[in-house]
């Protein structure tokens, strides 16, 4: 079964996707890591890059096409990306979407600890990085990816731990698979 979990920086996404992807035994996709490795490759600062991206949606498809080829070809992986279920389902492959958020002040919080930085910088960053993001999603994709209708399951990270979440993840994940499978049965 693929999952994939969306969030805003600082959600705790990928914390919560390495801990789904270890219970299950699932390989595990950080597309975030990929735009990073997208803009070291040119040699570009990442927030640069993301102004780029704005202006340039062959970057953006260059990210989806090589999230949606891993995806096609492994039935069992956790992806973590923004648009990563929104896109899976537009494109009518097999998905379990769920989002991750949290309070602004706590994900600024959350990345200030982990980068060394201050978290008031840290907050104006991250309001920066989701303007130019929502910008684009929404010039090259229309899609919002903090609307609900686009995910299975909508989690607040903020005062619960990583590990709990991860498990209501799975046991959901499971549930609706096993829903599916059923289904498939009875149509049979």
């Amino acid at each position: 079964m693929r999952i994939s979990i969306s969030g805003p920086p600082g959600s705790g996404k990928t914390t919560i996707c390495a801990l789904v992807a270890s219970k299950l035994g699932y390989e595990y996709l950080l597309i975030g890591q990929i735009f990073r490795q997208m803009a070291a490759e040119r040699k570009v600062a990442l927030n640069t890059f993301g102004k780029l991206a704005e202006e340039n949606e062959t970057i953006d498809r260059e990210l989806d096409d090589r999230m949606l080829a891993l995806a096609r070809s492994k039935d069992d992986i956790v992806i973590e990306g923004r648009l990563s279920g929104p896109l899976l389902k537009a494109r009518n492959i097999p998905v379990f979407a769920v989002y991750v958020d949290a309070a602004d002040d706590i994900r600024a919080e959350r990345i200030a600890r982990r980068e060394g930085k201050d978290p008031q910088k840290v907050l104006q960053e991250i309001r920066t990085r989701e303007r130019s993001e929502k910008k684009r999603y929404t010039a090259f994709y229309s899609i919002d990816p903090t609307d609900p209708s686009h995910y299975d399951l909508w989690l607040d990270s903020s005062n619960t731990p990583a590990e709990a979440l991860a498990e209501t993840i799975v046991a959901e994940a499971r549930r609706t698979d096993s829903n599916h499978a059923h289904k498939g049965q009875e149509s049979d």
